[in-house]
């Protein structure tokens, strides 16, 4: 008897459950799903071809035509190609602005969005960004539902989570799964390995396939917590791991595109790098919690906060901070003039710095500015250390960049400028130091290095 009752019991438990999530996925789908529109998008693209042997000109030069017009140059001739791409996107404003992936309508000629009800749209584009990998587009049109904006920060790992969008231009399609990890790192929206971009994802095991992009990842109340934009897959279809961008810097580039027509890119002024076994060695750091600060931008936010080289940040605006993802995501929700306040660990004390932000333009003058101070004279070029931010670009330790040829050796090589230089006579992690001998150095040189464009290796035998 007693063992039948707790078969019962477990019975009517797992009825109940069932009964709750299947209640909870319905009012969460019913909530977003008509929020949620197909972008299609036509684009055109023109392309230069020449008129082949047998054209009509070819046999014009034998009937009436010139004779000798067979010998000329052909004119190179256009032709158009229209070809089609889909996606979706979320309505977030009853006045037909809409967000989707930057990639879903880049450099499209027509854009139509067609609304849940099967009502259709033509669609102008009010802003992109390539960074975030957003896009703001907008319809006039009536009784539109926007969805309700949830908090991305207050997302765990392990909360359930709906995927609404239209895969395969199956339209209003839901799939469900659960928060695989946070401020997730990847390398897959961007075909150059050096270009940037967003570096905080919410990552999920909902199904999701081409045509999800610009999407909705909503939470268990139907709340918008991100925009799906990308799938890590070696065949181009679902394979277990799906991409969001969270909601909160979603909901700021929003906001920015529609009151400036760009996004505001707030910057801290300093890079960090994550503190793993073989930096705590070199720097005899204790603990394994915060990021390790490498380099402070002169006259930057964080040099007028007092921030140091070697100092530790622990948390931004109270939240921890251990990989540069979370630094990232935390940042990209900031706007220029705003202040952080960060706390950082230096001599194994604790101190509180409040960081005024400067807009990411004004950061990279800095950089530069910085940069070129720090330039040496050597056989005929202008060259100068990486900073460590363009270190971490291109994956390398120490390194030096040919900032102008004029002369000397160098020219003489064709050697041109943007060389990366990351061996001379088989020497690495260069720094200033090297720079300044090779200014001094006598003989035959060997020089190593690549171009960013092509990133293939390159090497100069020069005499000096």
């Amino acid at each position: 008897m007693k063992k039948f009752l707790v078969s019962s019991i477990a019975i009517v438990f797992a009825a109940l459950s069932c009964s709750v999530y299947a209640q909870d996925f319905t009012a969460a789908a019913e909530k977003s799903i008509h929020s949620v529109v197909y972008i299609q998008c036509i684009h055109h693209k023109i392309t230069t071809y020449y008129e082949d042997f047998f054209s009509n000109d070819f046999w014009g030069s034998f009937f009436g035509g010139n004779p000798f017009s067979m010998f000329s140059s052909p004119e190179p001739q256009k032709k158009v190609y229209t070809y089609p791409t889909a996606g979706s996107g979320v309505i977030v404003s009853k006045d037909g602005y809409i967000v989707t992936n930057n990639h879903v309508v880049a450099d499209a000629d027509s854009v139509t969005v067609t609304l849940n009800d099967r009502r259709q749209y033509n669609a102008v584009i009010v802003g992109t960004d390539a960074f975030n990998d957003l896009a703001v587009i907008r319809i006039e049109a009536d009784n539109l539902v926007p969805i309700t904006y949830g908090n991305s920060d207050e997302v765990k790992v392990g909360h359930w989570v709906l995927a609404v969008g239209n895969p395969f231009n199956l339209t209003s399609t839901v799939t469900a799964g659960i928060v695989s990890a946070k401020a997730r790192n990847i390398n897959i929206l961007s075909s150059n390995s050096s270009a940037e971009n967003l570096t905080s994802f919410i990552q999920t095991d909902a199904a999701m396939n081409p045509g999800n992009s610009g999407g909705a990842l909503v939470n268990m109340q139907g709340e918008l917590i991100g925009i799906n934009a990308a799938i890590a897959s070696n065949t181009g279809s679902y394979a277990g791991y799906s991409f969001a961008i969270p909601v909160n810097i979603a909901r700021k580039v929003v906001n920015d595109i529609i009151r400036y027509g760009y996004t505001q890119r707030a910057s801290a002024g300093f890079e960090t790098c994550e503190i793993d076994s073989k930096l705590k060695n070199e720097k005899h750091i204790q603990g394994n919690e915060g990021l390790y600060v490498m380099s402070v931008v002169e006259n930057g936010a964080a040099y007028k906060a007092g921030i140091k080289e070697g100092d530790i940040v622990k948390t931004i605006n109270a939240k921890k901070v251990n990989t540069n993802s979370e630094l990232s995501e935390i940042l990209t929700q900031m706007s220029p003039e705003e202040t952080i306040t960060a706390e950082i660990e230096r001599n194994n004390s604790l101190q509180s710095k409040q960081i005024k932000l400067l807009d990411q333009k004004t950061t990279e003058q800095l950089e530069e500015t910085q940069a070129s101070k720090g330039t040496v004279s050597a056989q005929g070029a202008r060259i100068r250390p990486l900073s460590q931010k363009e270190q971490n670009q291109y994956n390398i330790q120490g390194g030096l960049l040919v900032v102008k040829v004029e002369g000397g050796a160098f020219k003489n090589q064709r050697i041109k400028e943007g060389l990366i230089i990351i061996g001379i006579d088989n020497k690495s992690n260069l720094d200033m130091n090297d720079a300044v001998a090779l200014s001094k150095k006598k003989g035959r040189t060997l020089i190593q290095g690549f171009y960013p464009q092509s990133q293939s290796m390159v090497a100069f035998v020069i005499n000096l």
